[in-house]
């Protein structure tokens, strides 16, 4: 039996039902907003730079080395952080991994098997927990909504070790790369090489987010578009402010002058900063769900099946 559409019918009078964007908003407002980001990137990037650049907080520290005899790293280690940030009565509690010892090590191999495992342990985790039997109203969300991956800016090609790994990322999170501290780059270099990235992400079907669906609009077929065609972003990253015309702005100084930040005509930050806060924050966060988790959800629910009911020999 095939459902005729609903006959779209305008009311005599004011119901009040247009209310309930405001109602949802109130509930959203009282809960707060999860949001959870993994940085991947070589040590010396400037990573947790980046992400306190972009939430205008100091929320983690460098995990570099420091001093001469400190010990190398010889293994990914896992390092999350979480913090509660408030912004005109929102609420956002941010959970940061970093990964030290990623890409440090002079054999390499299966260096990003920690990163995988971790992603996975939190669609496990938030799986068991949406299958027991009295589970939580609202069950606390681990799943990484978005990947920061940090490319080396040396202006040539992507390493193969960075293929690998975004190409193995890609299947189980959302991939944002970044060429990390740009203005080591001319902007007539730092174009060729994001050129070459996207080259080589093409050639090797790497897909990146944003992803286009059945429910995105013109508008956002359009901006999306236009991030894709901006990925890798080039960036710079400071929690430090420089005097420009007698105003304080976040930036590098060095004898040259001053990289502002937040100049679009420095740097691609601004980009980055609004792509992940200002239009895709609440995209990253549904498609992570339905997409990467759901795909894992299915792949262990059929294995979970199969084992219940093995075939008959």
């Amino acid at each position: 039996m095939t459902s005729t559409p609903a006959e779209e019918i305008r009311a005599n009078s004011y119901v009040g039902f247009d209310t309930i964007t405001q109602q949802i908003e109130h509930k959203l407002l009282k809960r707060g907003f999860q949001f959870n980001v993994i940085v991947v990137g070589q040590t010396g990037l400037g990573k947790s730079t980046l992400i306190n650049t972009i939430f205008a907080s100091h929320l983690i520290d460098s995990k570099g080395r420091l001093e001469a005899d400190e010990p190398v790293r010889q293994t990914t280690e896992i390092h999350p952080v979480s913090h509660v940030i408030t912004e005109n009565g929102v609420k956002l509690r941010l959970n940061i991994v970093d990964t030290p010892g990623y890409g440090d090590q002079i054999n390499n191999e299966n260096c990003w098997d920690p990163i995988i495992k971790y992603i996975k342990d939190q669609h496990s985790a938030y799986l068991r927990k949406e299958l027991t039997a009295m589970r939580d109203r609202h069950i606390q969300d681990t799943r990484i909504h978005c990947c920061l991956f940090f490319i080396n800016p040396t202006g040539h090609s992507l390493r193969a070790i960075d293929i690998i790994v975004m190409k193995k990322l890609s299947e189980v999170v959302n991939v944002v790369p970044v060429i990390a501290k740009s203005d080591s780059l001319t902007l007539e270099e730092r174009d060729a090489f994001k050129q070459k990235v996207r080259a080589e992400l093409t050639y090797h079907n790497i897909r990146l987010y944003p992803f286009d669906t059945e429910e995105n609009d013109d508008e956002e077929i359009q901006l999306n578009e236009r991030i894709r065609n901006m990925i890798p972003f080039a960036v710079v990253g400071s929690e430090r402010e420089v005097i420009i015309d007698g105003k304080p702005v976040r930036g590098r100084k060095n004898r040259w002058g001053v990289v502002n930040v937040e100049d679009e005509t420095h740097c691609e930050f601004v980009y980055l900063r609004n792509f992940l806060t200002r239009t895709h924050l609440q995209d990253l966060i549904e498609t992570t769900a339905q997409i990467h988790y759901e795909a894992f959800r299915s792949k262990q629910l059929l294995a979970l099946k199969e084992q219940t009911n093995p075939r008959p020999q």
